[in-house]
């Protein structure tokens, strides 16, 4: 019976742990930043096989909306999203997590790719601005 009490403690203890630990990290990647804060880097795009989905907000992705997938901007921020090469810039809400893909800053819905008209070539170089916070 002590052997049972024992393995069940330690069961209870590596799920105490492993919840602590996990929570902690998530809540730490976001970041509130404030109205202005600017990124460079390289932006995808997302839908189909996605459309439909739940996002990592809860929220049901929908790829003809204005929104975004960004690693640690709060849900609900508003970011500005500027293609460096062309000069193009649209609006989303951050309501997803990703790209998780090196080198990549955001994710957009197939929706805010054709404003800034990058579906054919699938990456480009923009920058961000955070507009509003949640």
């Amino acid at each position: 019976m002590s052997r049972s009490i024992a393995k069940a403690g330690a069961i209870v203890g590596a799920m105490l742990f492993a919840s602590m630990f996990f929570g902690c990290a998530s809540q730490q990647r976001v970041q509130d930043r404030p109205i202005g804060w600017t990124q460079s880097g390289t932006a995808c795009w997302y839908g189909g096989e996605f459309d439909g989905r739940r996002t990592a907000s809860g929220e049901v992705f929908d790829q003809n909306k204005l929104t975004a997938a960004h690693r640690n901007l709060p849900f609900g921020t508003y970011v500005e999203v500027t293609r460096k090469d062309n000069g193009k810039r649209v609006v989303v809400r951050i309501n997803d997590r990703g790209p998780w893909k090196s080198g990549r800053i955001i994710d957009l819905s197939r929706a805010a790719a054709e404003r800034l008209d990058m579906i054919q070539v699938g990456l480009v170089e923009v920058t961000l601005k955070v507009i509003r916070t949640r």
